[in-house]
């Protein structure tokens, strides 16, 4: 049995396909299908159910399946270990990061790119829910994230800054005068929100089964830029955490002025989970760097 098989095994389970597998794995599908008979011939058990439309694990490959995961984990582990042993950071780094936690990552990836040319980094933009079943399936070493508001099984979450939900607005909007909205006054005006199932769009929601409002709400959406850009161009209002809007200009942040709406931004793991030397190098710098300086600050 070698390690290449149970990869491969691995991808066809995930896809039930073995053109899809082939194509992830890129190799061809003689290859993996050869690969696959190799692995059934050592275990002298099959694997599979294969037909000419469908793929499906018999009893024995999905008693094999967690072990076979649980087997690669351990070898990525193994490589990192040695890596940092010999204290070179190489290899890769894989970051879930949240649409509103974006804006203040910028600085510190460029740092790191900066100092570390051998490490090559993938970063993952996605809802919260998405990165949080990415991180128990190991596909990225850390979430960068607003905190839920329910804790998520075997995700550990560590602090880095407080926040707020802020209404965001131009800068010649008439809101931009104020201090602080209430819910009553964003009532009055037409919303841009992100989509349900975003971090902000989650808290205001969680807000509002408190305060019961009934909102204007004109548009929705996932893509914060496009978003931003509507609230310059147009007097329309949005609810955001106020950490979205660092570095951008010709917009304003005004807390909203109603109890509960702190949100803490953290570092989320995967609980009992190796944490590489280029992880810990990447949140350090991010640690030290002026986005979250200015926000540590803001709450002293």
């Amino acid at each position: 049995m070698e390690l290449r098989q149970l990869r491969y095994f691995v991808k066809v389970a995930e896809t039930l396909n073995f053109s899809e597998a082939a194509k992830a794995l890129f190799v061809t599908q003689s290859t993996l299908s050869q690969q696959i008979k190799q692995l059934e011939q050592d275990l002298d058990t099959p694997l599979l159910i294969r037909s000419s439309h469908s793929v499906a694990l018999t009893e024995a490959g999905m008693e094999l399946l967690p072990f076979a995961l649980k087997t690669l984990n351990d070898a990525e582990l193994c490589v990192s270990r040695v890596n940092d042993l010999k204290e070179v950071l190489c290899g890769s780094l894989n970051i879930g990061v949240t649409y509103s936690f974006s804006p203040i990552l910028t600085e510190t990836l460029v740092t790191f790119m900066k100092l570390y040319p051998k490490v090559k980094l993938t970063i993952f933009y996605r809802p919260m829910a998405e990165l949080m079943e990415m991180l128990r399936c190991r596909e990225v070493d850390f979430a960068l994230a607003f905190k839920p508001s329910v804790a998520v099984a075997d995700v550990v979450s560590h602090v880095l800054f407080q926040n707020y939900l802020a209404v965001i607005v131009g800068d010649m909007h008439p809101l931009a005068s104020m201090e602080r909205v209430s819910l009553a006054e964003l009532a009055k005006w037409d919303l841009a929100l992100p989509l349900k199932g975003l971090q902000a769009r989650n808290a205001l929601e969680k807000i509002l089964g408190h305060y019961p409002t009934e909102l204007k709400i004109r548009v929705e959406l996932n893509e914060v830029n496009i978003l931003l850009k509507m609230i310059r161009q147009h007097r329309l209002v949005t609810v955001l955490a106020e950490a979205t809007l660092h570095n951008e200009r010709g917009v304003r942040a005004i807390p909203l002025d109603v109890p509960g709406n702190e949100m803490e931004g953290c570092v989320h793991t995967l609980k009992g989970s190796y944490h590489k030397r280029s992880m810990q190098e990447f949140l350090r710098l991010l640690s030290d760097s002026m986005a979250i300086r200015e926000r540590v600050n803001a709450w002293l």
